[in-house]
């Protein structure tokens, strides 16, 4: 599908400006123009910074009107390029940065009611204040919207236990492309009343709509929680060590996360501040932690696993957290992985999925693959619980990723195709955006696509909702 659109210009701009109060809409600055990796630079349109789903509905509605392009901008931490537009026609930038309310907690509903704009951390302690969970947990908690968190659907460390942002989310209050706001903003468990727009927004990254508020779940808080980094000989060890886990402490393991070698050793190249747990860095490891009820103790809990474990020949060496500061430094090395990849620069990063039985063989065939095109270093790690893998190839010390740029299409044609012949996914949990239109192209299911096309027809005939991400323009 293809849509002429017309940039938005200054005239365009005085239009809005008309009908908007004033300090809606401001200067584009770089941030709004960049995205983290730094594959894409967006282009400068208009940037508004509406404070109400009311003027985000003027906004859009004047820009259907204009027929002009409409990119969502949450907290700029998207790492698929969703939040920028590269080419085509400038557009109008819709951040949601002031519309940061939590509207409302019914801490015995376990429901919690925030705008879009509100930061993931400030959605986790409204949930703490009212002594409650919001389990969705990231790297970029400190500066990702819920808005944005929703719109890719979200993963992170807690899909193991409480799911994707997807299954956090009761309802939505959004704007449609024509400018019509949706109120879906349900508190209810049940709502069996034919289509479920709320999972057709969830995921579309901003492609269909823009959300700008929702209904969120929280959990009660377990009473006492326990942490570990135990030492796994490979891979298919620490999926012996899951299901043991489970065996023994069933749907109370809260986050289940594989750690490589290189990931530490990035740490000590770029991170030297952040404090390793082990003398000499393990080729494999498990971060566990359990969230348990009041009356079991967690040293006890993960001091049986590690025994059973040992005696089993699934862990050789281990750290049990003795204290919440401790347990606070385990995940500051786990959270600050993505940050030291960052500083070295990947040659080419993969955010898939296979399943759980068949990680150990993706990791093996893909690196036996690998070493065929080039001397690479690979760090493999995350999700292993919900069979998630952030698997990033890396030039060697001394060289740079621009040394291998004419290799990166091959590597990542080379990862993709072992994981779709596994029955995986090329986009676990960061989305497609605009970095993987072509690979949903090439792997996709046919219908699929075809059902997709025909709903974004439907909903944004002309096309001016975030074009060019998820599906070619």
């Amino acid at each position: 599908m293809t849509h002429d659109l017309n940039p938005a210009d200054a005239a365009f701009s005085e239009t809005l400006r008309a009908a908007l109060p004033d300090g809606t809409l401001h200067e584009t600055t770089a941030r709004y123009l960049e995205e983290p990796r730094g594959r894409y630079a967006g282009q400068a349109g208009v940037l508004a910074k509406p404070r109400d789903a009311q003027q985000v509905a003027t906004l859009v509605r004047m820009a259907a009107d204009a027929r002009v392009a409409v990119v969502p901008y949450g907290g700029g931490t998207g790492l698929v390029g969703g939040q920028v537009a590269p080419e085509g026609s400038t557009p109008l930038i819709i951040s949601l940065e002031r519309m940061t309310a939590i509207r409302a907690v019914y801490p015995d509903e376990n429901v919690m009611v925030a705008e879009a704009g509100a930061i993931l951390a400030d959605v986790q302690n409204a949930a703490e204040a009212a002594n409650r969970l919001f389990p969705l947990s990231l790297a970029a908690q400190g500066s990702a919207r819920i808005g944005g968190n929703l719109a890719t659907n979200a993963g992170g460390t807690g899909v193991l236990r409480y799911g994707n942002a997807r299954d956090l989310c009761l309802g939505l209050e959004a704007v449609l492309p024509d400018g019509q706001i949706w109120n879906g903003l349900s508190r209810l468990r049940k709502n069996n009343t034919g289509y479920d727009l709320r999972h057709l927004l969830i995921g579309a990254e901003g492609t269909l709509g823009i959300i700008t508020a929702a209904a969120l779940k929280m959990f009660p808080r377990p009473a006492l929680t326990g942490t570990a980094m135990l030492v796994v000989e490979s891979p298919a060890a620490a999926l012996k060590l899951l299901s043991m886990a489970r065996g023994l402490f069933g749907e109370m393991i809260s986050a289940f996360e594989l750690i490589h070698r290189q990931g530490f050793d990035f740490l000590s190249e770029t991170m030297p501040e952040v404090r390793q747990p082990f003398e000499t860095a393990p080729e494999w490891s498990v971060l566990i932690e359990l969230g348990l009820a009041a009356d079991m103790d967690p040293q006890e809990a993960l001091e049986n696993l590690f025994a059973n474990a040992s005696e089993a020949g699934l862990v050789q060496d281990g750290l049990i957290a003795g204290s919440g500061a401790q347990a606070e430094a385990f995940w500051t090395i786990r959270e600050s992985i993505p940050e030291a990849n960052r500083r070295v620069g990947s040659v080419s990063s993969h955010d898939i999925s296979v399943p759980l039985s068949a990680i150990p063989e993706f990791i093996i065939k893909a690196g036996d693959a690998l070493a065929q095109m080039g001397d690479f270093r690979i760090n493999c790690f995350g999700h292993v619980g919900d069979g998630n893998l952030h698997y990033n190839v890396f030039p060697q010390i001394g060289r740079s990723r621009a040394d291998h740029e004419n290799q990166r299409d091959a590597i990542k044609a080379c990862v993709h195709d072992l994981v779709d012949s596994l029955g995986g996914s090329i986009s676990a949990e960061h989305g497609v955006g605009r970095l993987k239109v072509a690979d949903l192209e090439k792997y996709g299911d046919p219908a699929k696509l075809s059902a997709m096309r025909a709903i974004k027809a439907a909903l944004d005939p002309m096309g001016i909702m975030n074009p060019g991400a998820v599906l070619r323009g």
